[in-house]
């Protein structure tokens, strides 16, 4: 090693020495140099210096087969995304919903309807109240504003009026707030004529049929009811359970005021003396939510233990299908019986439901309004050929003044 201007060369040279070092190929035949995965990504983003020209266009080409590829792996690859949410959190409820798993999102899509979740809640403390559902169409009513299901029983039969009476009680259902199942039984087979009166008056309902007759049963609508009680013992139906004959004038404040009922609730109805002469009324005497007595007009019914008409009770249908929640001291059946005589079937069936007064409930407070009446105005000579089909309704073709 020299010096020379300060400077110092390697080997006592006076000049600068370049040392060379021998050249690496840029791909190596050696496995231990790249590994695979490296010689690939190597292949696709390193330019390569061919000798002959004609191997651009195949160079071209096996780049852009490579990138294709990289393409499609990329967007098979799964990717995390906040905005998810899976559906399964959520476990919608007959009266409402709880979500078994934090919810992390902003919109929530149950049923075709956009959710708007207020707030981020906590999995240990999540309230109902955080989730709020929209739609400017139909928006979804939150679990505070649904009202109770109504269960409405009606028998009925063929006579002459039976078209007027169904029409009437339907159009009194379809202006209540849903939801409301209206169950209607006939006796026998289900006639042509009733169904198309139900399917026409825009109400839910179901169309029931009462195999069992008995034609020593006064009260035809007895094995009629206990059909719909089966039914709804059967399905479970949760609301509450109301009897309301075709014949009878109800209010709408009526069906409104039953939906509050607990457990039990009866009310006083306005009748007609047999004598139709003046009017009348049974049901209970009431004080506050309590019933304290009862009214009564007819001396071959003073027996009874409650007085009380068909149409003057409701009461939950969880009774029917639940008796451990009630706890009901037995657990059979609850049905109308057929062996009593004519007037004591309301008796006979509260008695299996409710032990005395202090487990029913006056409907409305203090029971101050009479909202349904049992007018007993059937009009019986009239005629109802059987068979008797009008094919065409007796429409009035008015002639226009020209």
């Amino acid at each position: 090693m020299s010096l020379q201007g300060g400077r110092m060369y390697p080997n006592g040279s006076d000049s600068p020495v370049l040392l060379q070092t021998p050249p690496q190929k840029l791909f190596p035949h050696s496995r231990t140099t790249f590994s695979p995965i490296k010689r690939f990504i190597s292949g696709l983003f390193l330019i390569v210096h061919y000798p002959r020209k004609g191997n651009r266009l195949k160079r071209s080409l096996f780049s852009c087969m490579m990138f294709f590829f990289l393409g499609i792996l990329l967007g098979m690859a799964p990717f995390e995304n906040d905005s998810m949410l899976d559906l399964k959190s959520v476990d919608l409820l007959n009266d409402g919903f709880q979500a078994a798993v934090p919810v992390n999102v902003s919109e929530l899509v149950v049923g075709g309807e956009v959710g708007v979740v207020k707030k981020l809640v906590d999995s240990d403390n999540l309230d109902a109240s955080a989730i709020s559902f929209r739609n400017e169409k139909n928006p979804i009513p939150d679990s505070a504003s649904i009202e109770k299901p109504l269960v409405v029983v009606t028998p009925t039969y063929n006579r002459g009026l039976q078209a007027y009476y169904l029409n009437r009680l339907g159009q009194v259902l379809r202006l209540l707030k849903p939801p409301v199942l209206w169950i209607v039984v006939e006796a026998k087979v289900a006639s042509l004529e009733t169904a198309d009166i139900l399917r026409n008056l825009g109400v839910v309902y179901r169309h029931l049929v009462c195999k069992k007759t008995n034609t020593n049963v006064k009260d035809r609508g007895v094995h009629q009811r206990n059909t719909a009680l089966e039914h709804i013992e059967k399905y479970k139906l949760n609301g509450i359970v109301y009897f309301a004959d075709d014949d009878n004038v109800y209010t709408i404040e009526l069906f409104e005021s039953i939906r509050n009922i607990s457990r039990f609730g009866a009310w006083p109805v306005g009748m007609m003396a047999h004598s139709k002469n003046k009017a009348i009324l049974e049901g209970p005497v009431c004080s506050g939510n309590q019933v304290i007595g009862w009214h009564t007009n007819e001396k071959s019914k003073r027996l009874r233990r409650f007085h009380v008409d068909m149409s003057g009770f409701a009461f939950n249908s969880t009774i029917l299908w639940d008796p451990k929640r009630w706890r009901r001291p037995f657990s059979g059946p609850i049905r109308q019986l057929d062996t009593v005589k004519e007037g004591f079937q309301e008796t006979t069936f509260i008695e299996q439901i409710v032990e005395d007064e202090s487990q029913m409930e006056a409907v409305p407070h203090s029971c101050s309004q009479i909202m349904n009446w049992h007018l007993h105005l059937d009009a019986s000579e009239i005629a109802y050929p059987s068979g008797w089909i009008l094919k065409r309704n007796l429409d009035v073709d008015i002639p226009s003044n020209q």
